[in-house]
């Protein structure tokens, strides 16, 4: 891969990690190297860099906060781009506009102290708000999508923002081009007492430490609920709590989590995932769905 970008160094401001193993950024502690990861300094370098990836045909994925990826083994053939430098916060009024790479705590928490509410949930949620606007992540009745204004997206090589009337978003899904990459999401929140707001933020991370306190790596909830059903009943109801493969398991507090107890590897995982949805589906006829995303060898995708 580094045939194509033999002069990256000469514009790329950013960091630039050759074999940098995904098991250091991925929140399940699993994963071998990817060729690249890429961390940019600005849109317009990374920009610059997707244009470049592209041109050469080069595989590319976001890497996001690592919370909602697994990778493999074998690692990734292609170039792993972070955003975590491109985190602005900009305030109109009761309007937020923030870039992909920022944290959902961070978010959470600015807005908190400027009394504004809407996204109070995104406090128990790890990852960035890019990955939270690719996952229309929610939690206790709330997501995303509910203060979303725009969404700004890097697409054929052009920054496009586009209204919430034009995209396409369901339960833990938003629909974008392929190759396309989440720039930065505007959100319309609203006035409220500085003291109201962080109270149910305070809420919010009770009621996770209540019952997602898994003290392991894990990925947060591991597969979607299905309609009118909670994914981690399922799994209890299918006999499974503390069930392992290797040293993966499905965690004795929250049956949705799959934990690393320790040197699990990505295909422990995976075997554990498949054993789960075949086990849940002999049981009660239901066919679970990853939330979190497979990552392949060599793949282009958000």
């Amino acid at each position: 891969m580094q045939a194509g970008l033999e002069h990256i160094r000469d514009w790329f401001k950013g960091e630039l990690l050759f074999h940098e193993p995904l098991a250091r950024h991925v929140s399940l502690k699993v994963g071998g190297p990817v060729d690249l990861l890429a961390i940019p300094d600005s849109r317009e370098e990374l920009q610059r860099l997707v244009a470049l990836l592209d041109q050469q045909q080069i595989p590319r994925f976001i890497l996001g906060g690592g919370f909602n990826l697994l990778p493999t083994d074998a690692g990734f053939r292609g170039c792993a781009i972070s955003l975590k430098r491109i985190n602005r916060l900009q305030l109109d009024d009761t309007v937020v506009t923030i870039e992909a790479g920022a944290s959902n705590q961070s978010l959470a928490r600015a807005v908190a102290e400027l009394g504004l509410s809407g996204v109070e949930f995104l406090i128990g949620i790890p990852g960035s708000v890019g990955g939270a606007v690719r996952m229309n992540a929610g939690a206790h009745g709330s997501d995303i999508f509910s203060v979303v204004k725009t969404v700004t997206l890097l697409d054929q090589g052009q920054f496009r923002e586009l209204p919430r009337e034009q995209l396409t978003y369901g339960y833990r899904c938003f629909e974008i081009p392929d190759n396309s990459v989440i720039i930065a999401v505007t959100l319309q929140l609203t006035e409220d007492s500085l003291q109201a707001v962080r109270s149910r933020m305070e809420e919010q991370l009770g009621l996770r430490w209540a019952t997602q306190n898994v003290k392991f790596p894990n990925a947060g909830s591991f597969f979607k609920n299905p309609p009118g059903e909670s994914a981690w009943r399922l799994i209890d109801q299918a006999g499974l709590r503390g069930f392992s493969i290797g040293n993966a398991q499905v965690s004795e507090i929250h049956t949705n989590f799959l934990i690393n107890r320790g040197n699990a590897t990505a295909a422990d995982f995976r075997a554990l995932a498949a054993a789960v949805k075949e086990r849940v589906k002999a049981t009660c006829g239901i066919e679970l769905e990853e939330e979190v995303q497979l990552l392949d060898s060599g793949e282009c995708r958000q």
